[in-house]
């Protein structure tokens, strides 16, 4: 595991959150991504050499929805870069760790991705990212 590649923040209005951050930063967002199948609308902000990625769902039976009619806006979860997302998913399984999804999916901002269940990490809802190539 190399670095936090992210911090993923859930908002329910992206523009408005956008804004917010954009002044809080000092700079807007680089990028704007829709990720239809996880449902999201995001936007990424650079922050040294990590970034927060802000996420609205797009569709009401999004993760994101899901999350925010049960929470309030703030850290949705914490994404991890990795070398090897397939070595790092073996290696965490025989350590007892769940996965929301065991096979790698393509996320925004061109990364494969997959979640680590927050039942099996103290609560948190852990990414594992790798560049898509």
């Amino acid at each position: 595991m190399n670095k936090i590649e992210h911090l993923g923040i859930a908002v329910k209005d992206i523009d408005k959150s956008n804004e917010v951050f954009s002044r809080l930063l000092g700079e807007p967002a680089y990028k704007e991504e829709v990720v239809d199948s996880e449902g999201v609308k995001t936007s990424f902000f650079k922050l040294g050499e990590n970034k927060i990625e802000l996420l609205a769902g797009i569709s009401g039976d999004s993760a994101i929805e899901k999350y925010l009619s049960k929470n309030r806006e703030g850290i949705h979860h914490v994404a991890i870069a990795v070398d090897d997302i397939y070595a790092e998913i073996d290696r965490l399984k025989k350590e007892g760790f769940q996965f929301i999804n065991e096979i790698p999916k393509k996320g925004a901002d061109n990364k494969l991705i997959v979640f680590i269940h927050p039942k099996s990490a103290n609560g948190l809802l852990v990414e594992l990212c790798q560049d898509a190539g």
